[in-house]
């Protein structure tokens, strides 16, 4: 007999009644039920209900088993009476009578519980994470990553693609967050940098000649946390193609990621249609550019309706260049008491209140009438025209805010959101994907600089040519896939042409020497023949935060750090000795108080 196992604590049926079995595992939970003492035995795989009585061997050593102690268990397989039968495991119509019992790892008074679905604060759980994984909820949902990670490394094998790992240490590169850097103790002064991504590798590897690459990759980024976002470190879905176009990548992709929600999404609907939003109207239809198709609700410019209108706070505001008027429809919001809720809503996020309109029955029921200051002010004729651009109709109602676009498009993109939610509208049971295609290349800093908006390494639209007008107005072949409001793939087709990519970064403000100083290797490459090329990376945690329905990342990842990126288990990040220090030919200088 195995030293610990014969069977795992998921593989007993009715056809093993008789034999004589060893199992070792976790004391789930210890019952007393008239003298007999009941043991549900859990490892990885499953419970099996474990039992003895007085006349058993092992009675007293039973009697002294705790939860979460680690025990091996000799005994004989009984069937369960049927009034017993235990339908909701596997093994419920069976149960181990037990002859010995050995202790192979005791346990001390428990933070937590691993039993029971009680609930406790997240220091507790990331501090004491080896306990908190055994409860069955983090197993499925650990079991859940891998189990997509599998498939992803196999649907891009089915696509001919080959997995190459690329250097963990590396040098700095701008990807758009704080690298972490790692000092060299051969060269004093010196430092390494963990890869944000392997971008600058991977399109090395395509001028290198190996055409269809994926890894599936750690990357490190010294980013704030939020709830979707890692403060430190994640894992993608990393790809590069050679020859290719954006399309191509597309299609490419689509199967892959759509194959892995249809096996994992838990019966919920995949859509088939993913359609490609443009950066603006994205920004303008929803507010943001990883919009929630599942809302239907779209917003749209209303100026013309307000501009000179009686609305005095809209028109005054309208006469100023570069502002606008956006509604945000409410279809079935048409009431007094949505209108206020939403307005209580947008004083809660900083803002003075929403305008609105809703439509309902005109006084003894002849037809329909807009109500709301606002359609008192501009009068039935414009509201009239409002209501005609939104589709809207009786019981209906549209909020509407106004300024220029970047100042108040997010919490519109809010405001859509909730009211998407509020009135029940957003399919809950569905992944609705869509592409955001035409990225800016640039934007303008705090301190009216130009510096990429995005990527630095995307090819802009149009090449060369398209770097000679207005910076503002330059896109480039930069995509990210949405799905359900979050971000899940980021990429783009590279910027393979050193003419390019010189001009590019020299309008963001680098030099052609600081650009030969930080990325010298790839473009030093791109002066032999480099194939125009292109890819993405999509994020694994977020993946599967979607597919297990959670809204924290941390649920996810196997040992997250917290909120103030620290691990509580680890003790990390600590302080150096000394003796580091000097080896590394450093000194901590503290900031004064």
């Amino acid at each position: 007999m195995h030293r610990y196992r014969t069977q795992t604590c998921a593989d007993l049926r009715a056809s093993d009644v008789g034999q004589t079995v060893r199992l070792a595992g976790w004391v789930h939970r210890v019952r007393d039920h008239g003298g007999i003492l009941f043991v549900d035995l859990r490892d990885h795989y499953g419970v099996t209900q474990c039992l003895a009585d007085p006349d058993s061997p092992a009675f007293k050593d039973v009697e002294k088993l705790r939860s979460e102690w680690c025990i091996r268990i000799d005994g004989t397989v009984k069937a369960r009476d049927a009034g017993l039968v235990n339908p909701k495991i596997p093994t419920g119509e069976v149960e181990v009578f037990i002859r010995e019992v050995e202790v192979l790892g005791p346990a001390g008074e428990l933070p937590l519980q691993v039993f029971g679905d009680q609930e406790y604060p997240e220091e507790t759980r990331l501090r004491y994470r080896f306990l908190d994984l055994r409860r069955e909820q983090m197993q499925r949902k650990m079991t859940l990553r891998s189990d997509v990670v599998r498939s992803l490394r196999q649907r891009m094998w089915d696509q001919n693609f080959r997995e190459y790992q690329t250097p963990i240490i590396t040098a700095s590169s701008p990807e758009g967050a704080r690298d972490f850097l790692v000092p060299s103790r051969l060269h004093p002064g010196k430092f390494y940098a963990l890869p944000q991504a392997p971008q600058q590798f991977k399109q090395l590897l395509m001028v290198s000649g190996f055409d269809r690459y994926f890894q599936i990759a750690p990357c490190f980024r010294d980013e704030d946390p939020r709830a979707d976002r890692s403060p430190t470190d994640f894992y993608q879905l990393d790809l590069e193609m050679s020859f290719v176009t954006q399309e191509d990548v597309f299609a490419t992709v689509q199967p892959v990621i759509k194959g892995v929600f249809e096996e994992f999404g838990g019966g919920r609907k995949v859509d088939a249609d993913w359609p490609l939003i443009s950066y603006r109207d994205a920004a303008l239809w929803y507010g943001t550019d990883k919009p929630d198709l599942r809302n239907p609700i779209k917003m749209q410019v209303v100026s013309e309706h307000f501009a000179g209108g009686g609305f005095g706070i809209f028109a005054k505001l309208l006469e100023q260049e570069g502002t606008q008027v956006r509604a945000i429809p409410a279809p079935k919001g048409g009431s007094r008491k949505f209108a206020d809720r939403m307005n209580a809503w947008a004083q809660k996020e900083g803002l003075p209140g929403m305008g609105y309109i809703f439509w309902r029955e005109a006084e003894g029921g002849a037809g329909m009438e807009a109500a709301g200051p606002v359609a008192k002010a501009l009068g039935p004729e414009r509201t009239e025209a409002i209501r005609t651009q939104l589709g809207l109709g009786l019981g209906d109602a549209a909020f509407f805010l106004g300024g220029k676009p970047e100042t108040f498009e997010k919490i519109a993109g809010r405001a859509r959101t909730v009211i998407g939610e509020e009135l029940g509208l957003t399919d809950k049971d569905r992944f609705a994907f869509c592409w955001i295609v035409d990225f800016p290349m640039y934007e303008k800093t705090d301190d009216g600089k130009i510096d990429f908006s995005h990527n630095p390494f995307s090819m802009p639209q149009g090449g060369l040519e398209a770097l000679e007008g207005d910076p503002l107005e330059v896109v480039a072949y930069q995509y990210d896939l949405a799905c359900n409001g979050y971000e899940l793939i980021s990429g783009g087709i590279r910027n393979h042409r050193p003419d390019i990519m010189f001009k590019a970064f020299e309008i963001a403000g680098y030099p052609n020497s600081e650009v030969e100083k930080r990325f010298g290797g790839m473009v030093n490459a791109f002066r032999y023949g480099a194939p125009p090329h292109g890819g993405c990376a999509a994020g694994i945690d977020r993946m599967v935060m979607l597919l297990a329905d959670e809204q924290n990342i941390r649920e996810v990842i196997l040992f997250p750090m917290n909120q103030r990126a620290e691990d509580l288990l680890m003790g990390a990040p600590s302080e150096p000795t000394p003796a580091q220090l000097r080896e590394l030919g450093l000194r901590v200088v503290t900031e004064a108080k």
